[in-house]
């Protein structure tokens, strides 16, 4: 399946039902009043929240959604039907944009409902219009238009840590070694097409696409990379030390967040120095200096080494651990 994260779709709310002319028949005497019912209101239009990443997938082809139209009203004074609400799935994480009034709603929990769009009102029966002054009133009206809008949904991924840096860091083959996802492993640029997601001990880690200098400005994944961190609490940063300079590596990805986002660089971080058994242990240790001049929280592993893996399992934990108990001491 292909993996989809943003769409544009046109979205309708149901239109009211038409009020109608009616008359109430009794025996002897026809036409005894006016019975004419109401329209029913036209259906809503929901968002709900869901745990499914690809469900963006399933709508690639659809170009429009529509709520149900009200039904017309009925004779004996009775309210046509109102139209069925429609709820339309989409995934934790979802930015829904209204392109004609430019509201954006969020979509950050599981089960979450808001309604985007309403209904139109039912036109009004002749009953409506009885009056003493009108006892046998023709009137009725016209149900009301839904709303509708074109929407623009961007998908940013709701993960507890993101694993960024330049394509070839490690990310993949790291995610699968501390939760045992699938990430798809390869030597070539890019191989990592969509963010993929693992769970580590009740957290979420997330392998996002590498980024190239100017994804800031829309290059390579551009913004596929970058928007996806922007919901994450702690970003661990992938240097391969098969990088020579791998200080000027740290600091090409850092400029990309600032380009794209300031408020990307507050984000705690632990820089992580991977491929550590494809280098000289001296190599490792010059490497991993130098990235302490720029940066506060530097770890050294390899796939290939359980204990590192385990300890940088465990710091990673903590950290989160201790983000998590900051956010509930601040509501």
């Amino acid at each position: 399946m292909v993996f989809v994260d943003e769409i544009q779709v046109h979205i309708r709310a149901g239109h009211g039902g038409h009020g109608v002319v009616r008359w109430r028949h009794e025996k002897g005497k026809d036409k005894a009043g006016a019975a004419g019912g109401n329209g029913g209101w036209g259906g809503d239009v929901l968002v709900r929240g869901v745990r499914n990443l690809n469900i963006l997938s399933n709508y690639r082809h659809i170009k429009e959604f529509a709520a149900k139209n009200g039904g017309s009203g009925l004779k004996n004074s009775m309210h046509g039907k109102a139209g069925q609400d429609l709820t339309i799935d989409f995934p934790i994480g979802s930015s829904i944009k209204n392109l004609t009034t430019g509201k954006v709603v969020a979509i950050l929990e599981d089960g979450q409902i808001i309604k985007i769009l309403e209904g139109g009102r039912g036109g009004l029966g002749n009953e409506h219009f009885k009056a003493s002054t009108n006892v046998r009133p023709m009137q009725s009206t016209l149900g009301k238009p839904g709303e509708e809008a074109t929407f623009w949904v961007e998908l940013a991924l709701v993960a507890d840590a993101g694993l960024i840096g330049l394509p070839n860091a490690g990310k993949s083959s790291l995610l699968n070694a501390l939760t045992n996802a699938t990430s798809k492993v390869g030597s070539y640029q890019f191989t990592t097409l969509e963010p993929h997601l693992g769970p580590l001990f009740g957290f979420v880690l997330a392998d996002i696409p590498g980024l190239i200098t100017g994804a800031s400005k829309g290059k390579g994944l551009g913004y596929k990379f970058l928007r996806h961190i922007t919901r994450t609490s702690l970003l661990l940063h992938c240097i391969s030390a098969e990088n020579e300079n791998v200080a000027s590596v740290y600091k090409t990805v850092r400029d990309e967040l600032a380009a794209y986002n300031l408020e990307l660089l507050k984000k705690p971080e632990i820089v992580i120095l991977t491929k550590t058994d494809t280098v000289s242990a001296d190599d490792v240790k010059i490497k991993k200096k130098a990235l302490e001049v720029v940066a506060d929280d530097v770890l050294t592993v390899s796939v290939h080494d359980l204990d590192a893996i385990k300890k940088l399992s465990q710091n990673i934990v903590k950290r989160l651990e201790g983000a998590k108990k900051n956010l509930k001491s601040k509501k």
